[in-house]
C-alpha cells in the first residue's frame, strides 16, 4: 500500500466573508483532495476570513495598509508575511488589493485569483455590470495565475453562467459566486493532485512547473 502524496501548501488572502476559503477546507477534507490550508492574510481586522480560519485552527496575519507609511512598504510586509507559511500555492479569495511586485516575484506562476466574467471580457472592477450593460447572454467566471496586470493572467479554468432576462447585478453576482466556489475548488485541488505549468499565455494542469 502506498502512501498519499503530501498535500501542497495553500495561504489564502482574503478580504471579506471567507466563502471561497470555506469551501477549499471542506474539500480538503478528504486527504484525497491534495491541498491543504496553512495559513490566512487579510488586510481588513473584521474579515469573516477571519474567523473561519480560527475555527479551523489556521494561522493568521493581519497586514493592514493603513499602517504602513506607503504601498510599497505594505506590499513588502504582505510577500514577506506570506512568505513565513512557505506556500505552494497562493489563493486571492475575494481579496481586494493588487499583489505588488514583491510578491510576484516570490510566487510568480502560484498564485491564482478568480474574476466574475469570461475573461478576456469583461476585465476590471465590474465585471459583472459591464456584461449586463454590454448585453452579454452567457458570462461566468475565470481562474487565472496572476501577473502584472489587472485580470490579464493566464486563463487556467471558467465556467459559464447564464444571464437571464430579469437579472440584476445582484442577482447574477449571487449565481457567478456559487459557481466560482466550485471552480476554485476542483480547479486548487487540480492543480495539487497533478501540477502545472505555465508557458507564456498557456497554463497546463497535469505537469509540475519548474521551480
Amino acid at each position: 500500500m502506498t502512501n498519499a502524496p503530501r498535500p501542497r501548501r495553500v495561504v489564502v488572502l482574503a478580504s471579506g466573508t471567507g466563502s471561497t476559503m470555506r469551501a477549499v477546507l471542506e474539500a480538503a477534507r478528504d486527504d484525497a483532495y491534495g491541498a491543504r490550508v496553512v495559513g490566512l492574510v487579510t488586510d481588513k481586522d473584521g474579515a469573516g476570513a477571519l474567523e473561519i480560519a480560527r475555527e479551523h485552527g489556521i494561522p493568521t496575519a493581519v497586514v493592514r495598509l493603513e499602517d504602513f507609511e506607503s504601498r510599497v512598504l505594505w506590499d513588502e510586509a504582505v510577500a514577506r508575511t506570506i512568505a513565513t507559511f512557505d506556500p505552494e500555492l497562493v489563493l486571492l479569495a475575494g481579496f481586494m488589493r493588487l499583489l505588488g511586485e514583491p510578491s510576484l516575484a516570490r510566487f510568480g506562476g502560484r498564485i491564482l485569483n478568480t474574476h466574475p466574467a469570461l475573461l478576456p471580457a469583461y476585465p476590471g472592477a465590474h465585471g459583472v455590470r459591464d456584461a449586463l450593460a454590454g448585453g452579454a447572454k452567457v458570462t461566468g467566471c475565470t481562474v487565472i495565475v496572476v501577473d502584472h496586470g489587472v485580470d490579464t493572467g493566464p486563463i487556467v479554468a471558467q465556467a459559464a453562467v447564464e444571464v437571464h432576462d430579469d437579472d440584476t447585478e445582484a442577482t447574477l453576482h449571487e449565481r457567478i459566486k456559487e459557481v466560482e466556489r466550485g471552480l476554485v475548488v476542483r480547479t486548487l485541488g487540480r492543480m495539487a493532485r497533478e501540477g502545472w505549468t505555465v508557458t507564456g499565455r498557456s497554463v497546463r494542469i497535469g505537469a509540475q512547473e519548474e521551480q
